[in-house]
C-alpha cells in the first residue's frame, strides 16, 4: 500500500547520479536524468549524460583500415608514448650516471641479461644529441602512419620485435665483425624496422616506394662510412621489420587475428635459436 504524499511537503531537489552531493537541474536529453557540470557532455540538441555517451560509443562500429586496423581519430597514441619513453629516458642518462650502463647492449652482456635486447632501444648516446633527435624524428614521420594503416596493437609489437631483431642482428654477425664486446645504444633498430615496414604496406597498397627505398639506402650506407654506428642492428631491425610486416600485410583478411599474434611469436622463436646457435658457436654454453 503506497503512501501518499502530503500536499505542501517538501520535494527533495534533483541530484546527480554520479555524485549525489550536487544539486543539478540539467538534465540528460537521452535519459532524463539530473547530471551535473561535470558529468555533462554538450551534443548537438542539448546535452547528455557520460554515461549514454559511452553507450553511444559502445555501439558505433569501428572502422577499419585497408589491412584490418580499427581507425583511430586524433593523436598517434603509441608513436607518443614510445618517443616520450626514449625522452624521459635520456634525461635519467644526463642525470644518473649508472643508467645507461644498466641498459645497453652487447652480444657478451646479452647473454647473462637477456633483457637488454630490448632496454638498449630506449637509450641513446648522451654525449650526441642529434643521435635522439635524428631517431625521435624519423619514428615520428613513419610511426603514426603505422599506427593508423596496421592499429595500435600490431604497430607496438612491430616496434618491440624490431628492436629485439636489432640486437639480435648484432650477435648474429659478432663474430664476423669482431664486436663481441662493443656496447650500442638507440632506437636505430627499431626505427630501421619500421622503415621495413613502411616499404612493405607502400608496396602492398600500392603506393610508389622508391623514395622510401632512397631512405633506407642512404641511412644504410651511413652504417658503413660513419664510425660508431651499430650497423648490424640496423641490417637486423630491417630485416625484422619488413618479415613481420609482410605477415601482416599479406595475411587473408579472414586470418589476420590469427596472423597477429602467430606471426610474431613465430619470428621470435627464429629469433632465439638463431642467437641460441650463434651463443652455441662460441662456445658460450661451456
Amino acid at each position: 500500500m503506497s503512501e501518499l504524499s502530503q500536499p505542501g511537503a517538501p520535494v527533495a531537489p534533483p541530484v546527480c547520479p554520479r555524485h549525489p552531493d550536487r544539486v543539478s537541474y540539467v538534465r540528460c536529453q537521452r535519459c532524463g536524468r539530473p547530471t551535473c557540470p561535470e558529468c555533462q557532455r554538450q551534443a548537438a540538441v542539448g546535452v547528455h549524460c557520460v554515461d549514454c555517451v559511452a553507450e553511444a560509443a559502445r555501439t558505433v562500429p569501428s572502422t577499419r583500415t585497408a589491412l584490418g586496423g580499427v581507425r583511430h581519430d586524433g593523436r598517434p597514441v603509441v608513436t607518443l608514448t614510445l618517443i616520450g619513453l626514449c625522452v624521459v629516458s635520456f634525461v635519467l642518462q644526463l642525470v644518473l650516471p649508472s643508467w645507461t650502463g644498466r641498459w645497453l647492449f652487447s652480444p657478451i652482456l646479452g647473454f647473462y641479461e637477456p633483457w637488454r635486447f630490448l632496454t638498449a632501444a630506449f637509450l641513446h648516446s648522451p654525449g650526441q644529441y642529434l643521435h635522439i633527435v635524428f631517431n625521435m624524428v624519423a619514428l615520428w614521420f613513419v610511426g603514426p602512419t603505422l599506427e593508423n594503416t596496421l592499429g595500435r596493437a600490431r604497430y607496438i609489437t612491430l616496434y618491440l620485435v624490431s628492436a629485439v631483431g636489432g640486437s639480435v642482428g648484432s650477435v648474429l654477425l659478432a663474430t664476423a665483425t669482431g664486436s663481441w664486446a662493443t656496447t650500442s645504444v638507440g632506437a636505430s633498430g627499431a626505427v630501421f624496422g619500421l622503415f621495413g615496414a613502411i616499404l612493405v604496406v607502400s608496396k602492398r597498397l600500392g603506393g610508389d616506394v622508391r623514395g622510401i627505398l632512397v631512405l633506407i639506402g642512404i641511412n644504410l650506407a651511413l652504417g658503413f662510412v660513419m664510425a660508431n654506428i651499430a650497423w648490424q642492428a640496423h641490417v637486423g631491425g630491417l630485416v625484422t621489420g619488413g618479415l613481420l610486416a609482410a605477415a601482416y600485410a599479406y595475411a587473408p583478411a579472414s586470418r589476420r587475428r590469427l596472423v597477429a599474434v602467430a606471426a610474431p611469436v613465430t619470428l621470435c622463436a627464429v629469433l632465439l635459436v638463431a642467437t641460441l646457435l650463434t651463443y652455441a658457436s662460441v662456445g658460450a654454453f661451456d
